[in-house]
């Protein structure tokens, strides 16, 4: 390969160099290596009394609302083996697979928004740590006395989990940086699929589910914030001009914006 075509790849995909990916990789690690230092911390055995009377409390409250419908949902689901096994199969890959797949396709191929959507994470993701160190919940399937059972064998679960925070936080950018109709119908509805996938797999509750969508609101506003700091690196840029997503600023897309 040609010096000049690799550069020319290096700058479509890489446009602020290697280092800056590198860079990027290792703020995600670091957040990582902090929610397994959490983690740690809040699976203690010590904890596990408190959590389990928080799942119950969250149970009283939801049925004291009248949206205690996981049992049904997840009854529901192991009728159809199918279906069961497509959601447990989801539950282990939309965290994570997913998640740092739709990151590295934004990165790459629509690097202008890279940084709105990293900061709108990180900001989620240290918000997210507290709640779960302040309120340790055991999952549902550890409740076989509401008619629960373990569908995806997992360590632990916690409000808030950030399941459908994290699938809130690419799905709405990836619906308007997307260019195929049928994709961004996919990422509209993607969120409300992996409500299914935690419910029906006895991994979260509902109002896990909404706890995670205020932080990821959160998040969102915290990333707007600090898009007027450096509005030439950190804001939202769809592809067209026009095309501004609902909550998030589009500016002008720069040649080579600065990196961050």
């Amino acid at each position: 390969m040609s010096a000049a075509r690799a550069s020319t790849l290096q700058e479509r995909f890489l446009p602020h160099g290697p280092l800056d990916l590198v860079r990027q990789v290792l703020l995600f690690t670091a957040a990582l290596a902090l929610y397994r230092l959490t983690r740690g911390i809040v699976d203690h055995p010590d904890e596990a009394v408190g959590a389990f009377n928080n799942a119950r409390d969250l149970i009283g409250l939801e049925r004291t609302l009248n949206i205690f419908v996981e049992p049904s949902v997840q009854a529901f689901t192991a009728g159809q083996e199918w279906l069961l096994d497509g959601a447990s199969w989801m539950y282990i890959n939309a965290q994570t697979t997913v998640t740092v797949a739709a990151l590295v396709w934004i990165y790459l191929f629509r690097n202008a928004s890279f940084y709105f959507v990293r900061n709108m994470f990180l900001f989620a993701f240290c918000l997210a740590l507290v709640g779960y160190a302040l309120y340790p919940t055991a999952p549902p399937r550890f409740l076989p006395e509401w008619g629960f059972f373990d569908a995806v064998s997992n360590e632990s679960a916690a409000v808030p989990s950030m399941h459908v925070g994290f699938a809130l936080m690419i799905a709405i950018p990836l619906a308007r940086l997307v260019r195929w109709r049928a994709l961004k119908i996919f990422w509209f509805a993607y969120p409300l699929l992996v409500l299914f996938v935690i419910v029906s797999t006895a991994n979260h509750f509902i109002l896990d589910a909404v706890l995670d969508a205020r932080i990821a609101a959160i998040g969102m506003l915290a990333a707007k914030l600090m898009a007027r700091m450096r509005p030439d690196v950190w804001s939202f840029r769809p592809p067209g001009r026009g095309d501004t997503p609902p909550g998030l600023d589009a500016h002008p897309i720069d040649a080579r914006p600065a990196t961050s």
